[in-house]
């Protein structure tokens, strides 16, 4: 079956993609989601004409990305929370407090477009990826620590 993508979908493709996916997962999950639509001849359509109007206000989109990209480039976050004696965290670090501490450093990033490499559960140093736009990431450097 083949869909157009509404949203971005995470392993499977950008708004506006054109992709191939099994019925049941298109017709049960990614169209009553609201993240698709079936691709017909008259939405092909429509989506080539909305392409055409996008076009000159991603070249602005991808610029402000790499700009913040630049910009999140020597990030050093300090995230202070609760730990035990033998430096395990009670719960773990999210992708939540992190968006709040790049918002508090001036940088305004949705939490979904933040990423880190398994759970942060202990204090020390970690890395998280930012997916600002298509093939824009910025890595940022994470020092948890105890409050």
């Amino acid at each position: 079956m083949k869909v157009i993508l509404k949203e971005d979908v995470q392993k499977l493709g950008y708004k506006n993609d054109v992709v191939e996916v099994k019925n049941g997962y298109g017709r049960n999950y990614l169209i009553p989601q609201g993240l698709a639509e079936i691709a017909t001849a008259s939405s092909l359509k429509v989506l080539e004409e909305n392409i055409k109007q996008t076009q000159r206000k991603q070249a602005q989109i991808i610029a402000e990305a790499e700009a913040l990209a630049k910009s999140l480039e020597d990030v050093k976050l300090t995230i202070g929370t609760k730990a035990g004696s033998n430096g395990k965290i009670f719960g773990s670090v999210t992708t939540i407090q992190i968006a709040q501490a790049l918002k508090d450093a001036g940088h305004e990033v949705d939490r979904k477009k933040i990423s880190i490499a398994g759970d942060i559960k202990e204090l020390g140093e970690y890395k998280a990826k930012i997916n600002l736009h298509r093939g824009i990431e910025a890595e940022i450097d994470l020092n948890v620590i105890n409050e």
